[in-house]
């Protein structure tokens, strides 16, 4: 991409899903966003995008868009997958906001033993729809191209074994290189034997952390983790 389309891509008017970026079509939620909410004017650049890293420039015009670019994609970014105990509502969606902001690929919702509330059946299936139109928004925010991925619920017993823990303890480390996948427990920690012994536990500093705030915290890292192979949180000797 060159520095020109790059710059028009961060100063148009809004990014907008379609299903095929070469022939954009609003649907009528999208138009009535240009449209009414943010008064789009003719001629007024906006970035269109299918979700899975395709997009393309295009102008509002009188009826629809008028594609401005031809499609481009983006490279498939580094897996990097966060398991995540929900907190509640809107710190729930904050939540899911920024990891997509800062490029966490997946997002899995962990049923931890000490989740304080029930998450299942249908709360359960608006929350994930929730997150999942949030992600969207986000990612129409930060002009990102690819989906957050979000998946159905699992458990601990679940969890892959390469995927690591955070965890406020001296088993903790800091050393983050090769953390793809991490595990964010509840506000109220997880249950004493719930990821049993030989799992790796990672640290996110020193102080307490809400569980909204260690969820982003720990999604950038895993981002920074597999962009940059040798990244470490801090020396050992400093834990």
């Amino acid at each position: 991409m060159t520095l020109e389309l790059f710059e028009r891509r961060v100063a148009a008017l809004a990014q907008l899903r379609v299903a095929d970026p070469a022939r954009p079509v609003l649907g009528a939620a999208a138009e009535h966003h240009l449209r009414r909410v943010l008064r789009a004017r003719v001629g007024e650049e906006v970035v269109v995008t299918d979700g899975r890293g395709t997009w393309a420039l295009c102008a509002v015009a009188e009826v629809g868009l008028a594609p401005l670019t031809g499609p481009a994609r983006d490279p498939v970014p580094p897996e990097s997958v966060l398991y995540l105990a929900p907190p509640r509502g809107e710190r729930a969606d904050w939540a899911i906001a920024k990891v997509t902001e800062v490029g966490v690929t997946r997002v899995v919702p962990l049923v931890a033993a000490n989740l304080a509330w029930r998450f299942a059946g249908e709360a359960r299936a608006k929350v994930l729809a929730r997150w999942r139109r949030v992600a969207e928004e986000a990612a129409g925010q930060c002009r990102r191209t690819h989906d957050l991925v979000i998946d159905e619920p699992t458990t601990p017993a679940g969890v892959p074994d390469d995927v690591a823990v955070c965890e406020l303890s001296s088993a903790a480390t800091r050393d983050w290189r090769g953390v793809r996948a991490v595990a964010v427990g509840p506000e109220g920690g997880w249950a004493p034997g719930e990821w049993g012994g030989g799992r790796r536990r990672v640290s996110l500093g020193d102080t307490v952390l809400r569980s909204e705030t260690a969820a982003v915290l720990a999604g950038a890292l895993c981002v920074l983790a597999g962009a940059a192979p040798g990244f470490s949180l801090g020396p050992e000797e400093a834990r």
